[in-house]
């Protein structure tokens, strides 16, 4: 699979005075965007079922998430985030097994893979950014809080770190955990993602098979994401 950024995330139920705490904790707010996000599988919802997710983000391209794969159990999630649409294709013709890989775009090989809409979607979202010190005063990554409410009636928020390599993972991990027990995020807290609450409400039987098929209930489909 081609290389990808590690997208290390902890999805939350936001309150009421979420953002309120955001700037108590030295968050600042980046901006406020509302876009429309569209996902695609086949008929048996093969991506979905092996916990690969493949997105089209109103203004700002296609997205394949895969599985991180780092191991390390938690109420979190980690996923390579694939951007280059012919990353993507690659991805897509070796998950599908469909014949020889086709140079083209995204768009392109829709059609050839069987691939359909099976979600569409409007999020509004608050970005935020909070730059934490280290040991030694030094500022390390960023961690990044975004909360979302959907047109269909679901709020979530995700604090999320992004990390190269897969060593990075358990640091990155510990520094989200960290953010969330002062957000006020309960420890075992596990709040499902905005596609998995749109299938369940919309798609229920779609829903019901990624459930059998052992898909974690809390698997991303935006980023938070």
């Amino acid at each position: 699979m081609a290389q990808g950024l590690i997208e290390v995330e902890r999805k939350f139920v936001p309150g009421p005075d979420t953002e309120e705490r955001l700037q108590e904790l030295g968050g600042i707010l980046e901006h406020r965007v509302t876009f429309r996000d569209t996902y695609y599988d086949t008929s048996e919802l093969s991506l979905m079922r092996s916990d690969h997710w493949l997105r089209q983000r109103e203004g700002s391209g296609w997205e394949l998430k895969c599985p991180g794969g780092a191991g390390i159990s938690g109420p979190h999630n980690e996923y390579v985030e694939l951007t280059s649409e012919s990353a993507i294709v690659a991805q897509l013709f070796e998950l599908l097994g469909a014949g020889e890989l086709e140079a083209a775009g995204v768009p392109a090989v829709l059609g050839p893979l069987k691939l359909q809409e099976v979600a569409s979607f409007i999020t509004t979202r608050s970005s935020w950014k909070l730059a934490l010190s280290g040991a030694h005063g030094q500022e390390e990554p960023l961690l990044r809080v975004d909360l979302d409410s959907t047109d269909f009636g679901y709020a979530v928020g995700e604090v999320e770190a992004m990390v190269r390599e897969k060593a990075e993972v358990g640091a990155a991990l510990e520094k989200i955990l960290s953010f969330s027990s002062k957000l006020g995020v309960p420890a075992q807290e596990k709040a499902p993602a905005k596609l998995m609450v749109y299938l369940q409400l919309f798609r229920p039987l779609d829903y019901q098979r990624l459930l059998e098929a052992n898909s974690s209930e809390e698997a991303t489909g935006d980023s938070a994401s």
